[in-house]
């Protein structure tokens, strides 16, 4: 009988060894997922080997953020890892992509992803369910509106058409999809990250906020994290009703 206690998760980064990022994330997975850190095994995408043959040993898929790199002209490892997420879900393997993730997935099942920094989103902020989410196994535990934590600058302008859109907001329409009849799932935000996850990792890029939105702004932001619990359920509710299959 497969249990949580039981289950095994590989976590794809695209994060410099001396990221201290890399690890929170790592950490931040594991306590969304109510698993060990033993049972979310890391692989840096810049330096593994990326293979289908990892598939064999996990139960599940998961991408975050990461930090300076994006899927607009991407270098070559971040390719490989877009042709990895693309095979997987077409072995309809479990997925749940963040961020980064959610945007590799866009751009390699055919959606378009582009820069944005008049559009980005760092902080908390309120989302919106669509009409599709209310059925869903996973998003359909979401209220109509949300907070959630966010962190980019890039964003999709047109998802694929095999998914379906689970969230939006304001600035960003795509904020979430699923892809119907697959364990699938991707998120803009971030619902691996607490609110104080989040500040702390803005507190580690606030060189890098201060100059694009400016110090006085950049504050403002930092200032405005709030708990976004309704999100941090998510990855709770995927393993509980697509990994081990429970109907509450």
């Amino acid at each position: 009988m497969t249990t949580r206690g039981s289950l095994g998760f590989v976590l794809l980064q695209a994060r410099r060894q001396g990221d201290r990022v890399r690890n929170e994330e790592h950490a931040a997975f594991a306590d969304r997922l109510g698993v060990e850190n033993s049972q979310v095994q890391q692989v840096d995408i810049l330096e593994d080997n990326l293979t289908i043959d990892i598939l064999k040993d996990c139960d599940a898929v998961l991408v975050g953020g990461a930090g300076e790199f994006g899927v607009v002209d991407p270098i070559e490892p971040v390719a490989q890892m877009i042709k990895f997420l693309v095979a997987a879900t077409e072995r309809t393997h479990p997925i749940f992509a963040s961020c980064f993730g959610f945007q590799a997935l866009v751009s390699g099942l055919g959606g378009e992803v582009i820069e944005d920094e008049d559009r980005a989103e760092v902080g908390t902020y309120m989302l919106k369910t669509t009409e599709f989410a209310s059925a869903n196994p996973v998003f359909g535990g979401l209220p109509q509106n949300f907070k959630a934590q966010l962190g980019h600058k890039d964003r999709a302008v047109r998802l694929p058409e095999c998914v379906s859109p689970m969230a939006s907001s304001e600035l960003c329409p795509y904020q979430a999809f699923s892809i119907p009849g697959t364990p699938v799932y991707a998120t803009q935000f971030h619902p691996e990250l607490t609110w104080k996850d989040n500040r702390l990792r803005f507190e580690r890029y606030m060189e890098h906020y201060g100059r694009l939105f400016g110090q006085e702004e950049a504050q403002r932001k930092l200032d405005g994290h709030v708990p976004s619990p309704e999100a941090n359920e998510l990855l709770d509710r995927f393993v509980s009703r697509i990994l081990l299959g429970n109907a509450s």
